[in-house]
């Protein structure tokens, strides 16, 4: 079942937006697939190829949760990020560019932040994911 706000989902009774979209993206080859299509639609098979030969069902699956989600469609030039998928996108681009900074940080014994230049705060727009 799709995971959706207001549902009983996985790691959460509360069915909050936040649980649902994390059950949601947290499915394997779910932020996979939102990730291949942020430049471009594909059709199945070309989207197979670029997430790794992930298996026709769990692809076929997956296309079906996003799509009852309404982050991913078909067009005529195949499947595509919605504007909420899109939007969803910028924001994992933001999430992404902090990820960088923690690793980084974490990665850092004596604890002192060190300087990221391909960081969104520094430069004002995110590094390559």
């Amino acid at each position: 079942m799709t995971p959706k706000p207001g549902r009983l989902v996985r790691g959460s009774q509360t069915g909050r937006p936040v649980m649902a979209l994390l059950d949601l993206i947290g499915r394997r080859w779910s932020l996979r697939v939102l990730w291949e299509l942020r430049e471009a639609p594909s059709s199945f098979r070309q989207l197979q190829t670029r997430c790794d030969e992930v298996s026709p069902s769990v692809l076929n699956t997956r296309l079906t949760e996003l799509r009852e989600a309404r982050l991913v469609e078909v067009s005529e030039e195949g499947y595509r990020l919605t504007a909420q998928g899109r939007s969803l996108g910028a924001e994992l681009l933001k999430l992404s560019a902090w990820a960088e900074d923690w690793a980084q940080e974490i990665s850092n014994p004596e604890g002192a932040p060190a300087a990221r230049p391909n960081s969104v705060r520094q430069t004002g727009r995110a590094a390559k994911a």
